[in-house]
Parts: C-alpha cells; structure tokens; sequence
C-alpha cells in the first residue's frame, strides 16, 4: 500500500497565499517542542517526516500542518520508548480538565 507524501499542500490552481500567518499559542508550543526535541537529539527533521509520511491518508488529510507535527512527534516519543501513548493520553487529560 503506497504512503502518503507530505506534500505541504493541495494542489490546485489558486495562487499561493504569502501573507504571514499569524500563529497560534498552540502552534508556537508545537514549535518549541520541536526545536527541543532536535536539541536533546530525540527526532531529526528526517524522523518527523517519515513519522508524517507513516500516517494513512484519511488521518494525514484530516490534520493541519502543526496537528501532523504533533502526531508525528508523539509517534517518535513512543517508538524510542521516551513516553507511552497511556502517560500521553494521561497529562492530554489533565491539562483539558484544567481549562475548565
């Protein structure tokens, strides 16, 4: 079965928007942890990709650009035996039940 190719994108005929995007928090802790990770030598820029890349094609599309980051770092986290996906889904739990 062929896997997904991070295209960056849609292809289509509209001309490409190069207006800056105004970040979310979200999205600027998502790129923190990135540059952290890279730090620490826990994921290379390779590693993210071919994390993103392993995702099935209904998932791929359905993410933005930092939701794929994020999946694909956690995929990292767990493959290298850093985190399990349980301790993940458990502080994801105890941050929402703080928003509220």
């Amino acid at each position: 079965m062929p896997k997904v190719h991070d295209r960056g994108g849609w292809p289509n005929e509209d001309p490409i928007d190069h207006s800056e995007h105004e970040m979310e928090e979200w999205e600027r802790k998502v790129d923190a942890l990135n540059g952290v990770l890279g730090e620490r030598g826990l994921k290379t820029s390779d590693q993210l990709r071919r994390a993103i890349e392993s995702m099935d094609l209904e998932t791929y599309e359905s993410l933005a650009y930092y939701e794929k980051w994020t999946a694909a770092m956690e995929m990292l986290l767990v493959e290298q035996g850093i985190m399990t996906t349980d301790e993940i889904d458990a502080k994801m739990k105890t941050l929402e039940q703080g928003k509220k």
